[in-house]
């Protein structure tokens, strides 16, 4: 990646993790070990790895852990922040909102799900969204999901759930549409923060459906060939444990909603 304005990251990491019990009764999830390594330090080293400089880390259960596990090790070599919710997990538009005054916003910055696990090229990410200069880059994947994201020629346009039949086209189509996963990723602009009119706890796809509306690019980048696996529960926590010990080739059935 081209050296310039430094590159931040955050990575949400305040979530409960109810579908982790027993193993976040007393353990973050972000804390979790995936084959020996916490959730939160693979994340870390991927993206210190693409080029971040700083480090954002939200947190609400159990946060003190984390905060301590990081500071006690500074194992990732970069400068780390970190911006609790005390009272309750934000989502992760509130989330990103309430870190807004921790972010230089000087370049576009990568924001990432402490539980998933993804060996895409996050550089080759980062310089996509700088190639085209979108609001938002969403990593996908095409996969099974429930919840998938509606995408075109030009990008997201929309969400469905084919659970409850629910369905969101934020603009008319360019083209056909396609439904693919997401895959727990993004590389934002830093405008994003001055386009946020929601406030709370609120999921960041509300924005991306609103600001798509309006004309905002929402852009997309593939990573249906690399290794992604996807932490939720405690029977895909074994499964990503058995992928990696086998050298990154995940069960067929580990295509979950990200």
């Amino acid at each position: 990646m081209a050296r310039g304005d430094p590159v931040e990251a955050m990575i949400l990491a305040a979530g409960v993790g109810k579908r982790l019990r027993p193993h976040t009764d007393r353990t973050p999830k972000a804390l979790v070990e995936v084959a020996g390594i916490p959730m939160i330090a693979r994340v870390a080293r991927r993206l210190v790895e693409a080029g971040a400089e700083r480090l954002i880390i939200n947190l609400h259960h159990h946060a003190d852990q984390i905060e301590e596990y990081v500071r006690e090790r500074d194992e990732f070599g970069v400068e780390v922040l970190f911006s609790r919710e005390p009272e309750a997990p934000l989502e992760t538009g509130g989330g990103l909102l309430a870190a807004a005054g921790l972010f230089q916003k000087k370049a576009p910055f990568f924001l990432h799900n402490v539980d998933v696990i993804c060996d895409a090229d996050l550089g080759d990410m980062y310089a996509a969204h700088r190639s085209r200069s979108p609001i938002a880059t969403l990593a996908v994947n095409r996969r099974e999901t429930s919840r998938p994201l509606l995408v075109d020629d030009d990008g997201f346009r929309g969400l469905a759930n084919r659970n409850t039949g629910w369905r969101a086209e934020a603009r008319r189509a360019s083209g056909r549409t396609r439904e693919i996963g997401f895959a727990g990723i993004h590389v934002l602009s830093p405008d994003i923060f001055s386009r946020i009119t929601e406030r709370g706890r609120f999921s960041i796809m509300d924005v991306y459906l609103r600001l798509a509306a309006d004309g905002c690019l929402i852009d997309t980048f593939d990573v249906t060939d690399a290794l992604w696996l996807e932490v939720g529960d405690p029977k895909r926590l074994e499964r990503a444990c058995r992928a990696l010990a086998a050298g990154g080739e995940p069960e067929e059935e580990d295509l979950p909603d990200a």
